[in-house]
């Protein structure tokens, strides 16, 4: 049996033994990394995209670009090759309606990953994002499949926006692959 170990938000871990990784997500998200060539796997969780409002990432990892540097470092330690990075991304969901519109977090958070993913040449190969309920996500470091747990079954939640991907003009990078099963849990 694969140990588990779930991170919250501004949290990321990384492993070159097969586990499992764990976390829920709302607006937040995470960024499971995967070596193809050495089987070596990281996931974080990420609160806000980019730096903080003065633009210093500072040494707080719930910002994308620190999390991010951080999550890939640490990979490269375990002895994982850059050039063999594949991404999933989980998360963005827009979870108070109310206030969403004027302030897209889980919008900002899916462009800060997609846009970051793009810019270090890192193919996506499967996501889960956008919607309105939050997930819980499972990774396995040795094989990079993952499982979602829906928890409200939402039918916004079986694409990605489709206002995020023709702006960023990214359709092109994604694939759906059978590594990402999702399980909904009706209430």
């Amino acid at each position: 049996m694969k140990q588990i170990r779930y991170i919250f938000t501004g949290e990321y871990h990384s492993s070159a033994k097969p586990m499992i990784i764990g976390t829920t997500l709302g607006s937040c998200i995470s960024v499971c990394l995967f070596d193809t060539r050495n089987l070596i796997g990281g996931m974080n969780h990420i609160l806000l995209p980019g730096t903080d409002e003065f633009g210093q990432t500072g040494k707080d990892t719930k910002y994308g670009i620190y999390a991010m540097e951080l999550l890939i470092n640490d990979m490269l330690k375990l002895g994982a090759d850059r050039y063999s990075f594949e991404a999933k991304i989980f998360g963005g969901a827009s979870m108070l309606s109310t206030i969403s519109h004027k302030f897209p977090t889980g919008e900002r958070n899916i462009n800060f990953a997609m846009e970051y993913l793009d810019n270090e040449k890192i193919p996506i190969k499967s996501y889960c994002l956008g919607g309105t309920t939050s997930r819980r996500i499972y990774f396995h470091t040795d094989t990079g499949k993952v499982f979602v747990r829906r928890y409200k079954a939402d039918q916004e939640e079986d694409s990605v926006s489709r206002y995020m991907v023709k702006n960023k003009n990214i359709n092109s990078q994604f694939e759906r692959k059978d590594r990402v099963i999702i399980f909904d849990r009706k209430e």
